[in-house]
C-alpha cells in the first residue's frame, strides 16, 4: 500500500474507533507525543496519545457519534512525514436527546515510525455547529 493510501486508512480508523468507542484503537492512531486541538469547537488542547484517548472517552463515552472525513488533501513532506487537510462532518446525540451536527476541517501532520503512519498533530476548525435541544 502506498503512503497516501495508508494515511487515508489511518484517518478512517480514527473516525471508526471514536464512533465505536474503541478507545485503545483510537489511542493507537496517535504518536505518543501527539497534540490534539479542538479549541475552535469549544473543547481543549490535549497532549499525548493516552490523554487524547482519555479526554475523548470522558467527553463522548455516552454520546452516539457519527464522524465522516471527506476530500483529503495529503502531501508527503519526507519519507516519514506528511500533512493533510480533511473536510469533516459529524453528528452527536446525547442521552438527553440533545443533538449536534457539525462541519469543519481537520489540519493534521503525520509521522511514520516502524512502518506505520500515526497522527502527530490534529487541529480541528469548526465552521458551523447546528444544535437541537428537544427540551
Amino acid at each position: 500500500m502506498d503512503d497516501i493510501e495508508a494515511i487515508k486508512q489511518l484517518k478512517a480508523r480514527y473516525m471508526r474507533t471514536v464512533d465505536l468507542k474503541d478507545w485503545a484503537g483510537f489511542r493507537d492512531v496517535f504518536t505518543e507525543d501527539a497534540v490534539w486541538d479542538t479549541t475552535s469547537a469549544g473543547a481543549a488542547v490535549v497532549v499525548g496519545a493516552e490523554a487524547i484517548a482519555a479526554f475523548n472517552q470522558n467527553a463522548l463515552g455516552d454520546v452516539l457519534c457519527v464522524h465522516h472525513g471527506h476530500m483529503p488533501e495529503i502531501e508527503l513532506t519526507s519519507p516519514t512525514t506528511a500533512t493533510g487537510i480533511w473536510a469533516s462532518e459529524h453528528m452527536h446525540r446525547w442521552p438527553n436527546g440533545q443533538e449536534l451536527h457539525g462541519y469543519g476541517f481537520y489540519r493534521e501532520t503525520y509521522e511514520k515510525s516502524d512502518g506505520a503512519w500515526r497522527i502527530k498533530s490534529c487541529i480541528y476548525t469548526e465552521l458551523r455547529a447546528d444544535w437541537f435541544d428537544p427540551g
